[in-house]
């Protein structure tokens, strides 16, 4: 069976631009690029906070990232960062269009 795309968006209540940008900075592997397995990014304000929306080549990928990356980084602490765990919603995906 192929793997299918997975969807995941953090919601962050009172999430701020700039607590966006440092968290981004200490979990992205740079500038313009993405963690391996992962397609797509987009973030933007939405009502009452910060949303992130990802999709991950497979529903294993976004777990190599969230427990190898993303989760132990956000535990120690990251400088100017979001302050508390995001609410999450995880989406299998159906399609994904360009």
């Amino acid at each position: 069976m192929e793997a299918a795309p997975y969807g995941v968006v953090h919601f962050f209540p009172g999430g701020t631009k700039e607590q966006y940008e440092a968290s981004i900075a200490a979990v992205h592997p740079g500038e313009g690029l993405l963690p391996d397995g992962q397609t797509f990014h987009a973030a933007g304000p939405s009502t009452g906070g910060w949303t992130i929306m990802a999709v991950h080549e497979s529903k294993e990928s976004w777990e190599k990232f969230r427990d190898g990356i993303l989760v132990p980084r956000m535990q120690v602490g990251i400088e100017g960062g979001f302050e508390s765990p995001p609410e999450e919603t995880v989406v299998g995906l159906y399609k994904v269009m360009p």
